[in-house]
């Protein structure tokens, strides 16, 4: 069987479409049509069925892949490596959301980048949700943290660690909704005493704070974006710089609610918490680099707890 053949399969069967593979590849969509076609003529059997948007595998399609995708990923690393060079290091790619990634997944495998016999050359690439899985399925990375569990036999996720979203704001704006709540505790504050403070978000649909309106309230925000920046390290500064409210992770805003800098709005019972999770393509922890980032990322989410 033309190895050739099933790259351009496994790579249609991750994409999801003849067109995401083509580009994928760097090859027409035609040229990737015939390719599946000669490989379903060799095999005597279809391997998708084709929808208006994109292609669905067959059961042999799946079978195929599950089969097939784990030993072309490891000639892809070879071939990368390569036969010449020290292969006591590796290179690991590493994608996930820009603030998590940099403020936590680094800083643990960095150490993995100096063991004697053990180096990884580590690359790093920032990224949504569906951007770092579709890039992971792609074979663009090894490792991927996303908050949401990918579906589909693909890719395998591990629970890394689940994160504490909390309202901060900057303390002038925290004693105003004091006075409107008339003194209550931080416990009894409602949706109500939050009006009209301006609302800092990392995007116009204001995707934190309608997650912790609809958990803690049971409603939506009424207010409009006044702040919006793609990173939530520069929706910290802009709330202790006094822009508004902001809902934030813990673990980024720890060090600014121990200083006073920021002060929390509200203390819910239960807090809003989001998964992340740790992808890899099925089959590939048993490339001894990725399975050690793996185990040195899942230890240290232990502490992240």
């Amino acid at each position: 069987m033309d190895l050739a053949l099933l790259r351009t399969f496994v790579t249609v069967h991750r994409a999801g479409s003849f067109t995401r593979a083509a580009a994928l590849l760097g090859l027409s969509q035609p040229a990737v049509t015939s390719q599946i076609r000669a490989l379903e003529r060799q095999l005597g059997r279809p391997l998708f069925l084709r929808q208006a948007r994109g292609v669905t595998p067959t059961t042999i399609g799946d079978e195929l892949a599950h089969k097939a995708a784990p030993h072309l990923d490891a000639l892809v690393e070879i071939a990368e490596t390569g036969l010449d060079e020290d292969s006591s290091v590796r290179t690991l790619h590493l994608a996930g959301p820009p603030e998590f990634t940099a403020e936590r997944a680094l800083p643990a495998l960095t150490a993995l980048t100096g063991q004697d016999g053990h180096s990884h050359a580590l690359r790093a690439s920032f990224g949504n949700a569906e951007e770092v899985l579709e890039g992971l399925a792609a074979g663009h990375h090894d490792l991927a943290i996303a908050t949401v569990r990918p579906r589909g036999p693909l890719l395998t996720t591990t629970p890394l660690c689940d994160e504490e979203h909390v309202l901060v704001a900057e303390e002038r704006w925290a004693a105003r909704v004091a006075a409107r709540a008339e003194g209550g505790g931080l416990r009894h504050r409602t949706a109500a005493s939050l009006r009209d403070i301006p609302v800092v978000e990392v995007h116009e649909s204001l995707p934190f704070v309608s997650r912790y309106w609809t958990a803690v309230f049971d409603a939506r925000p009424t207010a409009s974006g006044a702040v919006i920046v793609p990173d939530l390290r520069a929706v910290l500064a802009c709330v202790t710089a006094g822009a508004g409210l902001a809902v934030l992770p813990r673990y980024l805003c720890a060090p600014a609610l121990a200083r006073s800098d920021i002060v929390t709005l509200l203390d819910p019972a239960v807090p809003p918490l989001r998964t992340y999770f740790l992808a890899v393509r099925t089959g590939t922890l048993v490339m001894p680099h990725i399975a050690r980032a793996h185990e040195w990322l899942v230890r240290a989410a232990v502490d992240w707890a």
